[in-house]
């Protein structure tokens, strides 16, 4: 039986006290015992803990009693060993860097589709309006050989700061069609629809909690493969377990 809970969540929204807020939750989650790592950006948090499974909640709760963290949608799965091998809370310049500084996802999200709507429209091939819909991988590369959504395009991105350029090329594939962006867990997709649409793509959509929500709601429908974590599971199925024999390990 799994013995440790793991979770996932990230919020954008303004941070003006990094350092007070990074010394706080690193004391935190020491006392707790949890393993993971905390980003903090003035744009928001992105985290990642493990550890048993009263602490990681006593955590959260700790951490979603100040309001600007209040109702933070949390990702959670469980496994017989903890996954990271010490705690990190670092303070950066983004929380996922995409270099567009003009982005900001805090002051108001591009529209986004749950996942089982998501899958009505994959077995339709089309959305509501009867446009085609066409599945955009956010992700990298070596996440992308592990598993993905069927018929996806795949940019083969070496890191998220090529997306822009790659966007800029590519724009004029998607007239007339609807364009689903997605990642692991929705991050990425948070300002790669963004930009889309300002770059001047009407029908852009982003994947509600990216592929691990996906799995979670629907069991993978449209989707072949593992998803490709960055801890030490490496990959979790459609139930969410892990699936250590990835192909790739985890980048230095």
């Amino acid at each position: 039986m799994p013995d440790f809970l793991n979770i996932a969540a990230y919020r954008f929204v303004p941070l003006a006290d990094c350092p007070e807020l990074q010394e706080r939750l690193r004391q935190n989650a020491q006392s707790r015992g949890l393993k993971g790592t905390v980003l903090l950006a003035e744009e928001g948090i992105n985290l990642f803990l493990a550890g048993v499974a009263t602490e990681v909640e006593g955590f959260l709760a700790d951490l979603c009693s100040d309001a600007r963290f209040a109702g933070l949608t949390v990702k959670r799965s469980r496994s017989a060993e903890l996954p990271f091998r010490k705690l990190l809370v670092k303070i950066k310049r983004e929380i996922i860097r995409m270099d567009h500084p003009t982005i900001r996802p805090a002051d108001g999200r591009a529209p986004a589709v749950d996942a089982r709507t998501l899958s009505r429209w994959l077995d339709a091939g089309c959305d509501d309006e009867g446009r085609p819909v066409v599945m955009l991988d956010t992700r990298n590369g070596f996440e992308v050989d592990e598993g993905a959504f069927d018929n996806a395009i795949d940019w083969r991105l070496t890191r998220f700061s090529e997306f822009p350029a790659a966007v800029q090329q590519h724009r004029g594939d998607f007239a007339g069609k609807t364009v689903v962006s997605y990642c692991t867990g929705g991050i990425r997709c948070e300002k790669a629809a963004i930009y889309m649409r300002e770059a001047g793509i009407e029908h852009v959509w982003q994947l509600e909690g990216g592929i691990l929500q996906y799995f979670e709601d629907t069991g993978g429908r449209h989707y072949h493969g593992n998803c490709f974590v960055f801890d030490e599971r490496r990959t979790l199925d459609d139930t969410l377990s892990a699936q250590p024999e990835g192909q790739h390990k985890l980048p230095e």
